[in-house]
This record gives structure tokens, sequence and C-alpha cells, in this order.
């Protein structure tokens, strides 16, 4: 991990870590929004407005959505159930293991934080081979 792991993440680190990890191509999604992928599957990506992710005040689509997949439901649980978190759902997404981060509110986390949400996306979509062989190169701390 980078010596700024500490520091608020921002969006551009998002792209970053994802370029990072192994075997990943990059789909051109809508609007200029990027969908990584690893083995086809996606496991980050900047997602479209939407009407089921709104502001309550305003009613405006949040511009801004960006989707992490996640390793179980458990996993998700874990992060939308915490009022703290900046992580969030929408009905749309029940029974789909990804949960939702504003960009806006990615500062909310470290550097190191939203390394390890990115990597944990990109192995719950990778191969078990290549899932292994990252593992083994890069063991838990």
């Amino acid at each position: 991990m980078t010596d700024d792991a500490d520091r608020p993440a921002r969006v551009e680190d998002v792209h970053e870590l994802a370029l990072a990890m192994p075997h990943v191509t990059i789909y051109p999604g809508t609007e200029d929004k990027p969908v990584y992928q690893v083995g086809g599957k996606s496991f980050v990506f900047f997602r479209n407005p939407r009407p089921d992710a709104v502001d309550p005040v305003s009613g405006e689509r949040y511009q801004d959505v960006i989707v992490f997949w996640v390793p179980s439901e458990e996993d998700k649980q874990a992060l939308v159930q915490d009022q703290s978190s900046p992580f969030f759902t929408t009905p749309h997404f029940n029974g789909h293991r990804s949960v939702l981060l504003r960009g806006s509110r990615v500062g909310e986390l470290s550097r190191g934080e939203l390394a390890e949400v990115v990597q944990d996306a990109w192995l719950s979509r990778a191969s078990k081979r290549r899932a292994a062989e990252w593992l083994k190169a890069h063991p838990p701390a």
C-alpha cells in the first residue's frame, strides 16, 4: 500500500486502484462512465443517474454513484447497515452483491479503506485461479 493510505480517498483513486489490479479491462460505459472488469465481469463501475438513487430532499437523481461488488450478502449488509458508512443500497440492488457509494462521499474513506473495497470487489469477480494468485502475492496483513 502506498504511503498515503491514511489520506482521504478521491474519486481518481477509484480509477487508479481498479486499474492497478491484474487482468483489468475497461468497458466504455455510457456517458463516459467506465466499467472496470476482470475476466469479462464487472467489479467497479460508475452508474448513470437512475430513479432509485435520489436526493431525499430535492428528489434529484444522484449523478455520482459508483457501484462496487462485494464478496457476499453479509459483507454488503455490514457496509450498508452502519449508519456512519457512506455506502448504501437501493431496492433495485436487492439480491445483488454490490454496494453503492456517491463520489461526493468517497473522501469519508481513507485511500487505504478504498483500496480494500476495490480489492475485495476484484476478488469477488476474478476467477478462482486469478484470485488465488493475487492473494498469494498480497497476503492479508
